[in-house]
């Protein structure tokens, strides 16, 4: 096969808008460009608000990581105002996320990623789809068919657990600095107990053998969309008030070498995206958005986030692999594998927050807004880390900035012309037909990409495209 580029323009069965393009050379991807194509600039829209404000404009970054993002923000603000909720209202916190991290992680499998490995019936929205080796045995293929049917239910019943704290999802409306506004009763625990058990049985009898199902098959991908295998996780799902134990730990591994988080080194770099590029190298604290769309060699919306100048991937591998949880590969069916088994050990540990609770007791700490202060709210979305930084002045935001999972794992190249870890993870990739790239879809699909977080309008040039989507 001669050197030839292929565009996947643009990338189905994610969130927001992103294009692929890879060099190949004898069947085999040399070069990777990840590309997001919308610019929305949520950060700007911030300034001079209600700090206040935050977590509820900051939900409208992504109808499927709202939750995330209200989340972050409130954690930005209790850092900014100096506030801590109660034990009720820092374990409401943990049942809201926890159920998002349910239904997302129940979404990507069946509804996102699994058809390109599974081929249901010839009707929408099982087709079009690309030409490749489907190689599930018939009874295991039918039955992961039934299977994306009964998860559009079990995604409606996490969505449920979740909007019995939050109010209504996505948007939720009771995430608040200082806590929460949804109190505890004993009927509340009651609904949301039953929900969470029905969901750990599918996950742990269902959506576990299903991708192990696709790996046992699959074996030969094991090694295909590794990438750097370089993990960052900011931990999240606080287990006590002072937050000295999660569920998930806050950790980097980097060259083989566990190493503590530091907030402190993480940068943004901006030489390939179409920012100014006097606003690069920097911490997110002081970080701007100053879009240049005509920057010479830029090609993405999105940023480049470096922790002390290297590209970490994050996400439920990231998470798992720190953890110890897993830590058996990196590869594009490890990223499935750490995915399932964390959405176990998630709904295990909500029945177990759930009992917790005590009805009666406060779910909200006062607080006053201070007339000048910075703040930061780290957590982890499904998809990987996700931060916010606050700076306030005279009571108003003077400066907001988020820095979420798809930024990190879809970057572009930074000044150093080190590829961001999609990209990277695309090297080697096998494509022995050009015009059904399917093994870059799989690899791209396996980081559930969020592009509607990742970049912070569209330049029409009157041509009509036609694409065909898979």
């Amino acid at each position: 096969m001669a050197k030839q580029t292929i565009s996947i323009d643009p990338v189905t069965r994610i969130e927001g808008h992103l294009k692929i393009e890879v060099d190949v050379d004898n069947g085999k991807v040399i070069d990777a460009r990840s590309i997001g194509t919308l610019f929305r600039g949520f950060e700007t829209i911030l300034n001079g608000r209600d700090p206040r404000d935050a977590q509820m404009i900051t939900q409208r970054i992504c109808g499927v990581c709202s939750i995330s993002h209200g989340i972050a923000a409130t954690l930005n603000l209790d850092s900014a105002f100096n506030v801590s909720p109660p034990s009720n209202g820092r374990i409401v916190r943990n049942l809201i996320l926890s159920g998002n991290y349910i239904q997302s992680h129940i979404l990507h499998f069946y509804h996102l990623a699994a058809l390109d490995f599974v081929t249901g019936p010839d009707v929408a929205p099982f087709i079009p789809r690309y030409k490749g080796d489907y190689l599930l045995p018939k009874k295991v293929n039918d039955a992961a068919v039934e299977h994306y049917m009964q998860a559009l239910d079990m995604r409606m019943k996490a969505h449920e657990l979740t909007a019995l704290w939050s109010g209504k999802v996505p948007m939720a409306q009771s995430i608040t600095p200082g806590g929460v506004s949804q109190k505890v009763s004993v009927d509340r625990i009651a609904s949301a107990l039953w929900r969470i058990r029905e969901l750990k049985d599918f996950v742990k009898n269902v959506y576990i053998s299903d991708v192990l199902a696709v790996a046992d098959v699959y074996k030969d991908y094991g090694t295909v969309g590794v990438g750097y295998k370089n993990f960052l996780s900011y931990g999240v799902f606080a287990e006590n008030n002072e937050k000295t134990e999660f569920l998930f730990k806050s950790g980097i591994y980097t060259a083989d070498i566990d190493l503590e988080m530091n907030a402190q080194k993480i940068t943004e770099d901006v030489e390939f995206s179409w920012y100014k590029k006097e606003i690069g190298r920097k911490h997110p604290a002081e970080g701007q958005t100053d879009p240049d769309l005509h920057k010479e060699n830029a090609y993405s919306w999105v940023k480049a986030p470096r922790y002390d100048g290297i590209p970490h991937e994050v996400g439920p591998l990231a998470r798992m692999w720190i953890n110890g949880d897993y830590r058996k590969g990196a590869s594009l069916l490890d990223r499935h594998a750490a995915r399932a088994l964390e959405t176990l050990k998630v709904a295990e540990a909500m029945e177990k927050w759930v009992l917790q609770l005590k009805p009666g007791e406060p779910v909200f700490t006062a607080f006053e807004i201070p007339v000048n202060a910075e703040g930061m709210g780290l957590t982890e979305a499904p998809r990987g880390a996700l931060g916010h930084w606050i700076k306030i002045e005279n009571k108003k935001i003077a400066n907001y900035q988020a820095v979420v999972p798809s930024t990190w794992n879809l970057s572009p190249k930074d000044e150093d012309f080190q590829r961001g870890p999609v990209e990277e993870a695309l090297i080697g990739c096998p494509v022995p037909d050009a015009d059904n790239p399917i093994n870059v879809a799989r690899i791209v699909r396996s980081f559930d990409p969020c592009l509607a977080c990742a970049v912070h309008l569209t330049k029409p040039n009157g041509e009509m495209k036609k694409f065909r989507v898979c």
